[in-house]
């Protein structure tokens, strides 16, 4: 048995670090489901337990402006149209859903490490890892080092739960449905060093190998003819979840849609802007058109 499994919510470790337990995620169902769908976001939680705050060495909106704030808002009409929306709770600067739990610093830990650590890759060494080290200005989050106990709970009551509920989603979705979809929901910083002309989304199919080419193209014309521009694959490809859950050839087709934050956000202030409405209703078209393709394909 692995630390994980031991540390459970609900063993002593889970009641001391969540006095104030949050859940993980927020899961919505469409009544009826009128579709295989769902649309998950994992980057746009905002809650940050009291503790961690209490330990950071920069303000909370450093934290804050890593987040895909307010993308579950974005497609949450969603529900009303028949789909499935899964929304994390927690900020990614506390646990980074969209990273291999195995993603993890050493450097981090003043008694070791939850897991085994993988392959310390360039995100990991950026202090990107799926515990973050580092915040929007690119200084350290914390005062302290991580504890084996604390990235065990973080791990268990947030990602591993939050991967949890999106797999039992996708699975009890295949019993009743030959091919579903999963659209990963994130937003993209309106400026980034080195980048010119980033275009209004990108989508992110792992050059075709996440999802089938007719969806990442219905998607594709779809914002176009909402007079948005496209990317596709650059700078985003598409992260952890498409490669994790990405089986197009067994029925199981992951797309990933990133989203300019200048089309709608206060990006200094973390704050909706007046192009919110008009982007929530034009996103509102493509979810209808990803529904009607899930459809078509399982008939």
């Amino acid at each position: 048995m692995t630390d994980l499994e031991r540390m459970k919510p609900g063993t002593d470790l889970v009641t001391k670090a969540g006095s104030s337990l949050m859940p993980a995620f927020e899961l919505k169902r469409g009544a009826p489901i009128a579709a295989p769908v769902v649309f998950a976001s994992p980057h746009s939680g905002c809650f940050y337990p009291e503790d961690f705050q209490n330990d950071l060495r920069v303000p909370l909106i450093d934290l804050r402006r890593t987040e895909d704030a307010f993308i579950d808002e974005l497609f949450g009409g969603v529900i009303d149209q028949g789909a499935i929306q899964l929304s994390a709770k927690y900020g990614r600067s506390y646990v980074d859903l969209n990273r291999d739990a195995r993603e993890l610093d050493p450097e981090m830990f003043v008694d070791g490490t939850p897991l085994t650590v993988g392959m310390k890759g360039a995100r990991v060494k950026a202090g990107l890892g799926c515990l973050p080290r580092v915040a929007a200005s690119g200084q350290n989050i914390s005062a302290s080092k991580i504890t084996k106990a604390e990235g065990v709970f973080r791990l268990s009551h947030v990602h591993e739960a939050y991967h949890g509920a999106l797999s039992g989603e996708l699975e009890q979705l295949k019993n009743d449905w030959s091919d579903v979809v999963l659209i990963d929901c994130h937003s993209m910083p309106s400026k980034q060093p080195g980048r010119t002309g980033l275009p209004d989304i990108v989508l992110g199919d792992r050059f075709g190998s996440s999802c089938s080419p007719r969806l990442t193209s219905i998607v594709e014309r779809a914002f176009r003819r909402s007079g948005l521009t496209v990317g596709r694959n650059a700078p985003y490809a598409g992260g952890y979840t498409t490669r994790r859950y990405g089986r197009p050839r067994r029925g199981v087709h992951v797309l990933q849609i990133e989203i300019n934050r200048g089309l709608y956000l206060d990006e200094a202030n973390v704050e909706k802007t007046r192009g919110f409405i008009s982007l929530q209703n034009q996103i509102a078209e493509i979810t209808t058109e990803i529904l009607n393709y899930a459809l078509y394909e399982n008939t």
